[in-house]
């Protein structure tokens, strides 16, 4: 399996907060979630209750299917760089909680104050805009299907 590009590696692991997109009955929503990546298994983990809205709707979705972005915020056209992907979500169980369970509290410490209800969103396609190489230049990587 090939993994993301080192400089989409890098710019994930540098930042922490991922918007997550879902969709329900052709409605939208997306939530800001702090996040962990497994780049071992391709992953991001984060929490978040059931009685959330966006737990709620994507649970009603039958592809597992969401998008979401990371981005740097910066008023300097040069600097802009952001990410978008897509991917399938699940709740995660077994090897992958404890893996992730174990990544997210070294993250996030305080978490370990709160019930940790962790998802995982594999992504299978990812966008990168990095203006630092040239202004709309894109890094694109994309899941390749084991034959």
């Amino acid at each position: 399996m090939s993994f993301p590009d080192e400089r989409i590696l890098h710019f994930i692991e540098e930042h922490h907060v991922l918007t997550l997109a879902v969709t329900h009955n052709d409605i939208p929503w997306c939530a800001s979630c702090f996040y962990v990546y497994l780049k071992e298994i391709n992953l991001f983990v984060f929490t978040s209750d059931h009685d959330t809205r966006h737990i709620i709707d994507f649970l009603k979705n039958p592809l597992k299917q969401v998008a979401g972005t990371i981005a740097l915020e910066t008023k300097i056209t040069g600097k802009i760089r952001g990410i978008q992907f897509s991917g399938i979500m699940s709740e995660l169980a077994g090897k992958e909680r404890k893996w992730g369970k174990k990544a997210y509290l070294e993250r996030f410490p305080v978490a370990r104050l709160s019930k940790l209800t962790l998802w995982g969103v594999e992504p299978y396609y990812i966008k990168m805009t990095d203006n630092r190489l040239g202004f709309g230049k894109k890094l694109i990587w994309k899941k390749q299907e084991l034959s």
